[in-house]
Order: structure tokens, then sequence, then C-alpha cells
């Protein structure tokens, strides 16, 4: 193809120009967007504005408004003792120390512990606007809670720490809160008063009634050594003295040698199938020794004599209430069960029977707050089940379905019939020591003490009852449940013996569970 001239003095081929051509038909002209002025102001200026109004709804967005649709402060309380529960007008946030958001306004504040008398004070709670998001209002308040009796703490978390042990061993799911130590923490400085740290100890022997898992083991272990050192974090003087203290107890105490294997061994076998072999190395000769006797048979109860003036055992019957009562007479005697150990029984009158329908009835006719047309008044204020005075099956004697609670109150009923000769009596549940021994006279009299009904005790029911501790703070301790004793006639024949023991929360009604009541000296400390 030739070339041409293009005007300009250059060559220009043909197909150059048909490329070009073609090209420039092909590619579209460029869109330009021109801002028309507004209200006489060009673009570039309110351009400007605009942007700038963004940036400043921004900055009050983020640096005023949570200031002022959520004013208030971040208030940090601490208590001392530490774990008050914080309320702020009566609802309850949190516990100490901690830091909660409160809404501004005047707020009353209120610290409570268990064991302690609330600590109660009214704050102002102001408003931070600019910035709040990054840099709130802060307020902090500290309160001293004071207690009125300086081991109520202790005992409070004792009782808790009873109730735990009935939950068996925490897993990865579900821990135990120590509530023993906790207690002990906040009553430590009151250890100073050879007096109090007298009461601490008792409270803490008679919580080890109740050390059934590793985990109660190790919060006891946590108490004793906090309550050794007034609260305090024990120094390596006051482990060492608690160390001693704990080997001396448990050396002197029949059985703890064995429990003690036991909780500990891996596969948590129970205390009175831990072999020796499972025991530390460093233990076996203690537990060889402490552990020898523990299978030791019921021992002749010996007659403490006539010293209360009551007839000889089996010459007299007392009759009371419809009921026949027969005289036990005091003595000494092993109590069987996992760890066999002495009990000393004074003279007590035991009921030939269980309670009868005719005796049952005529304590209803004098208090018929407890009769069955009551059931859902007694069960709202927790003192029956549904199953209250429930029937047992045909040839089955005794009434059934009471409640530890109903037993109760048919045996202060019982102590108001008693005769001015037998003031200083009274009529009760007998303890659990009280029933085996009458068990194991072998009294024709008594029947169905195996196999009619399981029988209420009065004892608040422990697990490891073998561990002496002062029976008042056994008392003040309690437990959730109450003791039983003698089977049912659901039970297979030689399944139940006189030294099994079970237990149920004292509310519970069952046609398997009745009562046998005694008439016994009263004690002043009960």
């Amino acid at each position: 193809m030739r070339n041409v001239d293009n005007g300009q003095g250059t060559p220009y081929n043909a197909a150059m120009w048909i490329k070009e051509t073609r090209r420039s038909s092909e590619t579209p002209d460029e869109d330009r967007v021109k801002l028309p002025v507004v209200l006489g102001i060009r673009p570039g200026y309110y351009l400007a504005i605009l942007y700038g109004l963004a940036l400043v709804v921004i900055f009050f967005f983020v640096f005023c408004y949570p200031g002022i649709v959520k004013p208030g402060a971040l208030v940090a309380f601490i208590s001392e003792p530490e774990g008050a529960a914080i309320r702020v007008d009566d609802l309850t946030l949190g516990s100490a120390p901690c830091e909660i958001f409160i809404s501004r306004g005047t707020r009353n504040i209120e610290m409570v512990l268990p064991g302690f008398s609330p600590f109660k004070t009214e704050a102002v709670v102001g408003n931070r606007v600019f910035g709040s998001w990054f840099f709130p209002r802060r307020l902090r308040i500290t309160g001293t809670l004071t207690a009125a009796d300086p081991l109520e703490a202790l005992r409070l978390g004792a009782v808790r720490y009873s109730e735990w042990s009935f939950a068996g061993e925490p897993s990865e799911i579900w821990q135990i809160p120590q509530e023993l130590s906790e207690g002990a923490y906040r009553s430590g400085p009151a250890a100073s008063d050879p007096a109090a740290r007298e009461a601490m100890e008792g409270i803490l022997q008679a919580s080890l009634r109740f050390t059934v898992t590793r985990t109660g083991l190790r919060d006891l272990i946590r108490a004793a050594a906090l309550t050794g050192n007034g609260g305090l974090s024990p120094s390596p003087v006051t482990l060492l003295r608690f160390a001693q203290d704990a080997s001396a107890y448990l050396s002197d105490t029949p059985g703890a040698a064995v429990w003690l294997a036991g909780l500990l061994s891996l596969e948590s076998a129970p205390p009175e199938s831990a072999p020796p072999e499972s025991v530390p190395p460093a233990f076996q000769a203690w537990y060889k020794k402490n552990s020898a006797g523990t299978s030791a048979g019921i021992s002749a109860g010996t007659s403490a004599g006539n010293s209360t003036g009551i007839p000889a055992e089996n010459s007299a019957v007392l009759e009371l209430g419809g009921m026949e009562f027969r005289r036990i007479a005091g003595g000494s005697f092993t109590m069987q069960g996992v760890f066999p150990h002495q009990a000393l029984i004074e003279d007590f009158w035991i009921a030939d029977t269980e309670v009868s329908s005719e005796s049952w009835a005529a304590f209803l006719a004098a208090h018929d707050e407890w009769s069955g047309e009551q059931r859902e008044r007694l069960r709202e204020q927790g003192l029956v089940t549904i199953d209250y005075l429930g029937d047992s099956p045909p040839g089955i004697a005794g009434i059934s379905g009471v409640s530890w609670y109903a037993a109760e109150a048919y045996c202060r009923w019982l102590t108001g019939l008693l005769p001015p000769a037998l003031a200083s009596y009274e009529a009760r549940l007998p303890r659990e020591a009280e029933w085996e021994y009458a068990a194991g006279r072998d009294n024709p009299a008594l029947e169905d003490l195996l196999g009619g009904h399981w029988e209420w005790c009065g004892d608040p029911y422990a697990p490891l009852d073998f561990f002496p501790a002062p029976p008042e703070y056994i008392r003040a301790i309690g437990s959730p449940e109450r003791s039983l004793r003698g089977g049912a006639w659901i039970n297979p024949p030689g399944a139940v013996g006189a030294e099994t023991r079970a237990s149920l929360p004292p509310d519970t009604c069952s046609a398997f569970v009745s009562f046998r009541p005694v008439i016994a000296l009263r004690q002043n400390n009960e």
C-alpha cells in the first residue's frame, strides 16, 4: 500500500490511517461531572464543610454520646473481709472486690457477708460526658464489716460445708466452693483469744465428720491452717505446728488411718476397703498401727448402775400416750459400722413398738395442725413432703409417712404427758448410739427393731460419726439430713443389721419410715 502525504509533509500509510480511524470510533468520549454551585458556594468549599461535619458527628458519638445516653461511673468495691455481696438499691450485682458500672444518681450501697453485720452507705455517683468510653469516671467504696459473734462466719461456713458433703466428689463440670476455709479466713482474727481459738477448733473437729471427698479434705486443711494463723496465710512455723497437731489427732483416733488411706487412694476406694498397699509408703507403718482392731465386734454392755433411781431393766414398764416404754440400763459398748468406736450410754426408756396409729391419733387430736388435712400448709413450710401420712402395707404395724419434724412434734407432745416425778426427763427421738445399743441387748419385748420401718433418730447425720467432736459444735453445725436405723419391710431379710446407717432430709415422708421414741434425762446443753 502506498504512502500518502498527511498534509504536514509526513508520509502516511493508509493502513495506519484506517486502523486509527477504527480505534477512535470504538473509544467513547470521557464522562466529566461538574458539581453545581449551591447558594453561590463553589463545590470546593461546601465539600470541605460536609467533611468537617462528618468528623464532628463521629467525634460526638465516640467521645460524648456514651456519657450522655449512659451516665454513671465505674465503682470499685472493696470489703474487709473480702467476699461480701454487693447490693445497689436492693439489687445484688457482684461480690467484693469488684468493679461495677453504676448509673448516675444517689445510690444506697450495702455490703453483706454471712456472720457479719451489713455495711450500709449512701453514695452520689457522678458522670463524665467527654471521653467516658475511654476514661470513665471512677469511684471507690470501701466497707469494713463487723461481727457480733466473731465465730459465726466459721460456723456458717461449716454448715454449708456439711451440706456440700452430700454432693459427692466434684468433677471438671462442676466444683465445690471452699466454704469452710472462707469462714476460717473471716473468723480468723478471733483466734487470738484462747477461748475463741478453742471454739474454732471444736467447729473444725465437728466439720471433720463430713470430710468424705478429697476436695473437702483440702478445704478442711486450708481452714485449719488459716485458723492457726489468725486468718492469714500460714508461715512455715504455723504449717509445722499444724502438721504436728493433725498427726497427733489422727493417731489418737481409731479408724482415722483407714479413712485417710481410702480418701487419698487414687481409685477413691471407700475407707473400709482401702488396702494397706494403697497407702503411701511413708504412712504404711502408721496405717498398720492405727487400723488394728477396727473390726472388733460389739462388746457386752455393762450396767452403769441404778444411779437414776429407775427400776431395774425389764422389771417395770412405763405407759405414756398409749405407748409402753421399756427401761434400758446404760453402759459402754462398741458401735459397729465402717469404723467401730466406743460409746457411753446413760439409762433410758425406749418404746416397745413403733408409734401406733392409736397413739398418733391422740397426738393429732391435741395438735390438728399436723393432721393430713394440713398437708399442703406443712409442705409450704418445708416440714413434710407429698407422701405425708402414707399407709404401710397390710400387716405392717406402726404409723408411717411421718417426717422427722412431725416425729419431733409428737415427742414434744409426749413430753408434756410425763408425770411430775419425771419432770427432769423428756421424750425425744433416740440417738443412733442408743438405738444400736437397745438393738444389741436382744430384748424380746422390743418389736420390729429390724425390718418394720426405717426409724428416725435424733442425730444430725454425719457420714464419719466415729470422729469425736464436742457435742455443742456437732449441734451447732447440724446436718442437711437426719439418721435412720433398722431397715424396712421392703429390705430382704438379713440385708440390714443393727449397725446399718441411713439418712434422709428431715422433711421426707415415706411408707418405709416410722419412729420409736425414748424417754431420757434432759440435757441442759441441748
